[in-house]
C-alpha cells in the first residue's frame, strides 16, 4: 500500500476531472484555480498558495508557496505547456519534500496529455503529522 493512498488517489481523479473538462492549452493558474474548486468539492481541504517554511538543521532558511496544499498532507505542484514532466519539475517538488514536515507530493501536469508523478521523502528527521 503506498502511502496516503486514498488521500492521492481522491486527488488524481479531481486532477483528471479537471482537465477532462478544461482541456488543453490554458495558464496554470486556471488550472489551479479550478483545481481547487474541484478538490473542495469532492469534500477535501485544499489551500491555494500556502506558504511553507523551509528548514535547514532545525533552522528557517526560507519559504516557498505551494501551489495547493491538501489536508495539510499532500503537496500539490501543477505544471503546464508542452513537452511533459521534466527532471526539474520532480526535483523542485523532491526538494519541497526534503525540506519540510510533508512526506508526499504530486506534480500535475496540464499539457496535450495529462500525466502525473507521486513523489514520497521520508526520514527519521520528519516529524509526525
Amino acid at each position: 500500500m503506498l502511502l496516503h493512498e486514498e488521500l492521492t488517489s481522491k486527488i488524481l481523479r479531481c486532477f483528471y476531472n479537471v482537465y477532462n473538462k478544461l482541456g488543453y492549452g490554458f495558464l496554470e493558474k486556471v488550472y489551479e484555480n479550478a483545481l481547487l474548486i474541484e478538490l473542495q468539492k469532492n469534500g477535501l481541504q485544499a489551500l491555494q498558495q500556502k506558504p511553507i517554511k523551509v528548514y535547514y538543521e532545525n533552522v528557517q532558511v526560507g519559504s516557498y508557496y505551494a501551489d495547493i496544499l491538501v489536508e495539510d498532507m499532500c503537496i500539490l505542484e501543477l505544471k503546464a505547456g508542452e513537452g511533459g514532466i521534466i527532471m526539474e519539475h520532480e526535483l523542485q517538488l523532491l526538494n519541497y519534500l526534503k525540506a519540510t514536515d510533508y512526506e508526499i507530493g504530486l506534480l500535475l501536469f496540464f499539457g496535450e496529455k495529462p500525466s502525473f508523478k507521486r513523489k514520497v521523502f521520508t526520514n527519521e528527521n520528519k516529524q509526525i503529522r
